[in-house]
């Protein structure tokens, strides 16, 4: 049971996530840095002096009744910052990987191709041909003797 537990935690895809789960973690946090010190300030000044950020209020006097687009926007900005960095820098070099190692194991070993459903189909009734006539010639002998 233990050995079992060893190899899965060995295999390439947990490791691989691990360490994706922390560099993205730590990444995240520099993102929010990003856009919390430089975007949103720059989404508050567009809103205006006297506005808390880039949006309006549905109830001029009720605070809570702010409506923040800027706050979504920076969250897009950080979800497409993010996205962008996790594709470039992880996804698109394991998939040229990948592909690489598929080309070399492509030329080392040529796969056969497999039959088709009627190749098989065909391949069993010959199979069950002859063993049909097999059993009638093993009949016939016993019936001889």
């Amino acid at each position: 049971m233990l050995k079992g537990f060893k190899d899965f935690i060995l295999r390439g895809n947990v490791i691989e996530l691990a360490i994706a789960v922390v560099v993205g973690t730590a990444f995240t946090a520099l993102v929010s840095a990003f856009t919390t010190n430089i975007v949103n300030p720059v989404i508050a000044a567009a809103g205006g002096v006297n506005a808390g950020g880039l949006g309006f209020r549905i109830w001029p006097d009720n605070p809570a009744t702010f409506v923040n687009f800027g706050a979504v926007i920076t969250a897009f900005v950080t979800f497409m910052i993010t996205a962008g960095v996790v594709y470039f820098v992880f996804v698109a070099p394991m998939n040229k990987l990948n592909a690489l190692v598929k080309n070399r194991r492509g030329s080392e070993e040529e796969a056969a191709p497999e039959p088709t459903d009627t190749e098989l189909l065909v391949e069993i009734r010959d199979f069950l041909g002859e063993l049909a006539a097999g059993n009638r010639a093993s009949r016939d002998s016993d019936l001889t003797r």
